[in-house]
């Protein structure tokens, strides 16, 4: 039996053209890295003097640590306000009142629209000026992350409960749920497996985005990060560190969601025939 496939399966010279032009690609590749590593090494990039504070300053890991924290501080907070901002703008996006959904497409589409440095910018120095209460760099990052995200996230969450079968809202409403509880008890959890990659890539870029914060003098990682740099004289290794730190953390946070997904996907492929019926059908607990 053959394996169905979305292309036609290569012949011999296509196959030899494949590994030709994969050659002459990699050998391209070669050669871009080794002008750059001559270039590095032109420039003394290599010398063990710019690698030197790795090994000989504590101090360099203790400050990179404290901006870690400092960032997982912002990211988790606006994270947990962005979730709930998200889910509270959809629905009432999906509502069915006007005076629900009107005001939730203005918030999103105003804040989706609107760049976060902005946000940044006009929490941290005109909100001050308005209530004349200083708002501090923490929460002026946290809560321009929170909006902007929020309404991406709600977005997001709206697509995924529009995208469960129509079936599973008339189930619900044959047992005489409301719409508030077919969206909170029968639609979002359905949606959260279909939403789940789009959720995660969001908050990847939520972490990252948490690096704005040094334009208001927020002790983040790469803000910590550019301090050194003045005392030890070496961006390219400082920043690449950094660069790592930020890599290793986004793909924990993938991992993370992969397991989640995989887990959900093996609770629903659990579940018999019957019983998937039942629900579609109204006839069975949702």
């Amino acid at each position: 039996m053959s394996t169905p496939v979305l292309y036609d399966v290569q012949g011999p010279r296509a196959r030899r053209r494949v590994l030709i032009a994969s050659i002459v690609g990699g050998l391209v590749l070669l050669a871009v890295l080794g002008l750059a590593a001559r270039r590095l090494a032109v420039n003394e990039q290599f010398d063990y003097d710019k690698y030197k504070p790795f090994f000989t300053e504590p101090q360099l890991y203790e400050r990179l640590w404290d901006g870690l924290k400092n960032t997982l501080h912002a990211a988790l907070l606006a994270m947990g306000l962005a979730a709930v901002l998200g889910v509270l703008l959809a629905f009432g996006r999906l509502s069915r009142q006007w005076w629900l959904r009107v005001p939730a497409v203005a918030v999103i589409e105003f804040f989706r629209g609107v760049p976060l440095l902005l946000l940044i910018f006009a929490l941290f120095l005109a909100w001050p000026r308005v209530v004349h209460t200083n708002l501090p760099a923490l929460w002026a990052l946290v809560l321009a992350l929170t909006l902007y995200n929020g309404a991406v996230i709600a977005e997001i969450v709206r697509a995924g409960v529009l995208s469960i079968p129509k079936g599973q809202t008339e189930a619900a409403y044959a047992i005489g749920l409301s719409r508030g509880q077919t969206l909170r008890m029968v639609l979002l959890p359905q949606a959260v497996r279909v939403m789940l990659p789009a959720l995660i890539s969001q908050l990847v870029v939520l972490l990252k985005d948490t690096s704005l914060g040094f334009v208001i003098g927020y002790a983040e990682l790469l803000r910590t990060g550019g301090q050194l740099v003045q005392v030890l004289r070496n961006p390219l290794q400082l920043y690449l560190a950094v660069a790592v730190i930020y890599i290793v953390i986004n793909s924990l946070l993938s991992g993370l969601a992969s397991y989640v997904e995989g887990r959900q996907r093996r609770r629903t492929s659990g579940r018999t025939p019957v019983r998937t019926a039942q629900v579609e059908t109204g006839l069975g607990t949702l």
